[in-house]
């Protein structure tokens, strides 16, 4: 008998049982949510009740006066709907160390989240200890969905790709960086072995390093059933780098070493079973490679079961990349939720419809058609109709109130009486030039319909408008995408028509000559990955967190591409 194999089959055993346990807790988890979802109304009053508490004493709460024992119309008429240049006096001084600016004594701050602003600077976003809670039983409701609704997919290892909590430290001594990280790092030992990845991964700031040695300890894995992360192009990234680096990721997991430009450090944090030699698993990736030229996702793991991306928005744009990368596999959809909060939970896969998560945060909308007004008119969750499409507005236990988060979705249905909600696009992603007001949402139906019709893989690509006379869209995509320009044109021709579908107000325009017809442009290859970066340096936000902007309402965009194109192609030569 080997002593080895029969330890090693109690500990599975012994981990099976545990997360049996743990599955059994979050349905009970999930149940109460649902019955919470029967009465919206009441679930929300006491949400806002409970957030008022949590933070009553609080500079903020002085100056507004609010109590726990406001009534929501009473709250509504003492504070504004607002923004983050609201919040900024009292996070620069919780910066300082006067956590009392925004939250109560019961409400320990625990890091900040940053997030891109729309400015050059970041949005430093409060996480507190509540509000991890929250955050954490939003997962867990999720989760224990994922696992009953795909069978196998709990049945092997994580791959999730996280960023750090740790980018830099305030003058206080607060953590600064994402949420992700803060999670990952507060997971139990039990569960951290079913992931891939070592949380320490997470703090490799050099992009090309962090990648390079994510793909080197999850490909040496073969027991991967489920890859998670936010953003779907962060797996588009990774699978190209898996393509052009396949030869030397198979050489290192064969002598157990790790290519990429680590400091000692790094190092010692990854050593162990992520370092040791795999020369089987080596041989399994060396065949692919040579009977195929190339490693794809769906080859390297073949017991692969669930993707979790978003899916919503933009995001869609990506998913026929996905598939051709990640093969036939389940995907479901993280649900709407950012630094500020969770927003939505699906409760089903194959969509990105989710359940307002009523449970964690106060919620209001203000709907679409008034939202330019100065002080628009909003509605509670309960009162929300299907087929029209909101401004979400925040009120979290982290001291964010009333927060116009600037996303815009459409009620779908509901849970009970609680919302179910679609993602549509951010509401500043929104070009008029002529008063066409085409939504990024519109763009990626309109690209992902013509790309369908013509046989054509969804390129990753940006709209803008450029002026002129009359002033006109133009679809740009890197030059290996496509064969030759008249293919790129006809693919935009194309998508003229598709906008002039979706759109009335374009369609007007471009009948009226108010409007040119969108044409195409090649740029060169690196641009969209330069572009990210050139954006991500700008804002603030880490690599993850970047989210691919498929239309860029700026009408002088087209001429900073050059610069950024100019940088690409020097780099190519």
């Amino acid at each position: 008998m080997n002593p080895g194999r029969g330890l090693s089959a109690l500990k599975s055993v012994f981990i099976e049982g545990v997360g049996a346990l743990l599955r059994a807790k979050v349905r009970k988890i999930r149940g109460r949510f649902l019955n919470a979802c029967l009465d919206c109304e009441q679930t929300q009053r006491k949400t806002l009740s409970r957030i008022l508490a949590l933070n009553v004493g609080s500079q903020l709460s002085q100056d507004y006066e609010l109590t726990p024992s406001l009534s929501v119309s009473e709250f509504r008429e003492k504070f504004p709907i607002s923004e983050y240049d609201l919040y900024k006096p009292y996070i620069d001084k919780m910066r300082e160390g006067d956590h009392s600016a925004l939250l109560g004594p019961r409400n320990e701050l625990l890091m900040f989240a940053l997030s891109s602003g729309t400015t050059n600077e970041s949005k430093f976003v409060p996480i507190t200890k509540p509000f991890l809670n929250d955050y954490r039983e939003g997962w867990r409701i999720w989760g224990i969905g994922a696992v009953d609704g795909h069978p196998g997919c709990d049945r092997g290892h994580i791959f999730q790709i996280t960023s750090s909590q740790n980018r830099f430290i305030t003058e206080a001594g607060t953590p600064c960086g994402n949420i992700s990280g803060l999670v990952s790092s507060m997971q139990n030992r039990v569960l951290r072995r079913l992931y891939t990845l070592p949380a320490a991964v997470a703090d490799i700031k050099d992009p090309d390093a962090k990648y390079y040695t994510v793909l080197r300890i999850a490909l040496a894995d073969e027991s991967i059933t489920w890859v998670t992360t936010a953003n779907p192009g962060t797996l588009v990234r990774l699978s190209g780098i898996l393509h052009h680096n396949a030869q030397q990721l198979i050489d290192d997991i064969r002598t157990g070493q790790i290519s990429a430009d680590l400091t000692d450090q790094q190092r010692q944090a990854i050593q162990g079973a992520y370092t040791k030699p795999l020369p089987e698993r080596a041989d399994f990736l060396a065949n692919i490679y040579q009977q195929t030229g190339t490693l794809l996702p769906k080859d390297c793991w073949p017991r692969l079961t669930l993707l979790a991306i978003w899916t919503g928005g933009s995001a869609g744009a990506y998913l026929p990349r996905i598939r051709s990368l990640f093969g036939d596999v389940a995907i479901r959809d993280h649900g709407l939720h950012a630094s500020e909060g969770r927003m939505t939970i699906p409760l089903n896969g194959g969509t990105s419809e989710g359940v307002l998560d009523i449970v964690s945060h106060f919620f209001e909308f203000i709907p679409e058609e008034v939202a330019d007004r100065e002080d628009p008119p909003t509605l509670l969750a309960h009162e929300l109709e299907p087929g029209q499409n909101y401004y979400i507005l925040m009120t979290t236990v982290s001291g964010l109130y009333r927060y116009n988060i600037r996303d815009v979705v459409q009620c779908t249905g509901f849970e009970g009486t609680t919302p179910v909600l679609k993602f549509l696009h951010k509401g500043a992603h929104i070009s008029n030039i002529t008063g066409e007001k085409v939504t990024e949402s519109q763009v990626v139906d309109a690209v992902r319909q013509a790309a369908s019709d013509l046989g054509l893989a969804v390129p990753q690509f940006v709209v803008a408008p450029v002026w002129g006379d009359p002033p006109a869209y133009r679809l740009i995509v890197e030059a290996s995408e496509y064969d030759s320009e008249a293919t790129l044109q006809e693919l935009s021709g194309r998508v003229d028509n598709n906008l002039c579908d979706l759109n009335v107000e374009y369609c007007e325009k471009r009948h009226t000559d108010r409007l040119a017809r969108l044409t195409g442009q090649f740029v060169a290859d690196g641009t969209m990955e330069n572009l990210a970066r050139n954006r991500n340096q700008r804002k603030g936000g880490s690599l993850e967190q970047y989210k691919h902007p498929c239309l860029i309402p700026d009408l002088q965009f087209i001429e900073q591409l050059s610069e950024i194109e100019s940088v690409s192609a020097t780099a190519a030569n």
